[in-house]
Order: C-alpha cells, then sequence, then structure tokens
C-alpha cells in the first residue's frame, strides 16, 4: 500500500520561516525536507486564506494594555525591485530606501506600552487600491476603529507619521477622545498669528525661546475655523528637525514630546525585524493569495519570536541567531563533512 502524502500546513510553513536563515524560498524549503515538495508548498499557500485577525488572535494573550498606551501607525514597503510579475506589486515610495520602488505596501498598528518598553504587532493591512479600492489612509482609520471597537484596547495617545496626519484622521482621533502626536511635513501651511498674517509653511515659523521650550498654538489650513494644535519644534540631529503637532493643549515640554515621539521608532523596529528575520521579502510566488499567505506567515513567525525572546529575556535577533549556535554544536561535534588536512 503506497503510503498517504502529508499535507504542508499553516504550522508547517511557519516553523520554515522560523529556523531558515537567509533563504526563504518554496524550492529551498523543499530542499531541507524529506516529507514536502515544491509543489506541495505551493497548494498550501495557495489554498490558505490568512486574514489580519489571526495576528492578533495569537498575540492578544501576550498583549499587557495601559491606559498610558500608544497606538502606532506606519507602513512599509516589502522590496520587489528586481521581481517581476508578481501581483499586489506596485510603484510606491519607501522611506527606507528613500525613494519610488517596486513592492508591496503594508500598513501595521504596533501596540505599545511605555510603562514596560513592550510592543506588539496587532493589526496590518495590504495595500491593494485595485482590490478593495482602499488608500492607506483608509486602512489606517478601519484599525483604529477596530482597535478601539473589536480589540477594546486601553491606550492614551495615537502615534503617526506625516502620511497619515491629516485633517480626517486627525479629527477622527480627537472625535474618538484620544490624543495624536505627529509630524507635520515642513511645507504644510499654518497660522500662529490668529489670522492676522498668511498661512506660511511650519518650517518658517519664527520662535521665541520660551516657544521653542513650551511649543506654541496654531492653526493649520484647512481645518474648522476654530480649530487650534499645539505645536513643537523637535530638533533631532543638526539635520533634522520635526514640527510635531498635538492635541493635548496643556503640554508644555519639548522635551516630554520628544521621549512621546521616540516611542514611534518602535513601528521601524518591527519593520526591520520582519524583513531580517522572518523572510517577509524571500518569497517570489506571483498569486496574489500566495502573496497575502506567506505575508500573514511572516508575522506570525515575528510573534512566534517575539514571545520567546520575552520568555528567555533575550533579544528577538539572539532567539533567531542561537538556532545557527545550535547547529554549529551539532557540527563541531558530529560534522557532516570532514575537515583533512596534508
Amino acid at each position: 500500500m503506497i503510503p498517504k502524502k502529508e499535507r504542508v500546513t499553516r504550522l508547517d510553513y511557519c516553523q520554515y520561516l522560523l529556523v531558515s536563515q537567509i533563504n526563504y524560498t518554496l524550492t529551498n524549503y523543499a530542499e531541507h525536507t524529506e516529507k514536502f515538495s515544491h509543489d506541495m508548498a505551493n497548494r498550501y499557500l495557495s489554498g490558505d486564506e490568512i486574514r489580519p485577525r489571526l495576528v492578533w488572535e495569537n498575540v492578544k494573550s501576550e498583549v499587557r494594555p495601559t491606559s498610558y498606551g500608544f497606538l502606532v501607525f506606519d507602513d512599509t514597503v516589502i522590496d520587489k525591485n528586481y521581481s517581476h510579475r508578481i501581483e499586489l506589486v506596485r510603484r510606491q515610495y519607501s522611506g527606507n530606501a528613500h525613494g519610488i520602488i517596486k513592492g508591496i505596501g503594508v500598513v501595521t498598528c504596533v501596540y505599545v506600552n511605555p510603562q514596560i518598553d513592550q510592543f506588539w504587532i496587532i493589526d496590518y493591512r495590504i495595500y491593494d487600491p485595485e482590490g478593495d479600492g482602499k488608500t492607506k489612509l483608509e486602512h489606517m482609520q478601519d484599525m483604529l476603529i477596530n482597535c478601539v471597537y473589536q480589540k477594546s484596547l486601553d491606550y492614551w495617545a495615537v502615534l503617526m507619521d506625516t502620511w497619515y496626519a491629516t485633517k480626517e484622521i486627525m479629527l477622527q482621533i480627537e472625535k474618538l477622545g484620544k490624543i495624536y502626536y505627529c509630524p507635520l511635513k515642513d511645507n504644510r501651511q499654518v497660522d500662529d498669528s490668529g489670522g492676522s498674517k498668511p498661512y506660511q509653511r511650519v518650517d518658517h515659523l519664527e520662535w521665541t525661546k520660551a516657544e521653542q521650550q513650551q511649543g506654541k498654538v496654531i492653526k493649520i489650513k484647512g481645518f474648522p475655523a476654530e480649530h487650534k494644535v499645539e505645536v513643537f519644534r523637535v530638533v533631532l540631529s543638526t539635520q533634522r528637525t520635526d514640527y510635531v503637532v498635538t492635541n493635548e493643549m496643556a503640554q508644555d515640554n519639548v522635551e516630554v514630546v520628544r521621549d512621546v515621539c521616540g516611542f514611534r521608532w518602535k513601528v521601524e523596529q518591527f519593520h526591520r525585524e520582519t524583513k531580517q528575520l522572518t523572510g517577509i521579502e524571500g518569497n517570489q510566488c506571483r498569486k496574489a493569495r500566495i502573496v497575502r499567505n506567506h505575508i500573514g506567515c511572516a508575522i506570525l513567525v515575528w510573534v512566534r519570536l517575539k514571545q520567546v525572546a520575552v520568555q528567555t529575556h533575550r533579544t528577538i535577533y539572539r532567539v533567531k541567531h542561537d538556532l545557527l549556535d545550535d547547529y554549529l554544536r551539532q557540527q563541531l561535534k558530529s560534522p557532516s563533512v570532514q575537515m583533512r588536512l596534508a
């Protein structure tokens, strides 16, 4: 009787992404397992349907909510600059590449607990305007509403990049009774004169010594007539200054603003770790369903690596690289290829 072949499962594929160090292709997977072929792995990825809510189901028991928490929104581009005819790939701006590249856009939401300096990915959306007709801004708004009404997460403020600093999003956050902190683009038109002078670029504002420390009240062009926000000039380096706005009108300390905005980099850390440790950019299959499932599996792998890192008091990089240590010990004890000398 011919034994029935096993099928690749979600767990199998995620395990492969977790242990593989450099090559994350289906060909590499098939070459390193006796149970599964390339076609079997391809059939799994073609047949599964991983949705963002699966990430929440796997991470919600780990999240430590706090009334001081942050929701951090940003997007990243999965680089496909040298790939051809992959669905979901489009030309778009990549902050990492500092230019327009071919890739797959992913909008992400990270929850940060500043009291214990921990963060978790809690939601994501794949940018596919031809498929669902939604912009990145609309995806961000969907995730925000989902956090409030479905996940019921406690948080204090929303942190986001300049791309998301729109009137619609900022007013929506205010309607939810929450605080936001976000930088404006340097050319954003604002008024700090109470209407006595024309609007001007935010980076052209003049600052007294007191305003540099305490911020100043401005109106952003296009907002309701009486709508005001606080803006802070946050000097990050000799070559970079951010103009951060907030609806927390009692805020009067630029150093506190700098510290709050520092938590926004947690989402950048997540993007970097997924790209370096999970193979999220490594799959070259062309079909959208396969691409979506691969991205979902890669994010689930990050969730697992994060769990182990917290439990064992290691960095997520250490957890991944320790797998190589195990291999090295094994090979030193019983080498697959024996060294020889003349």
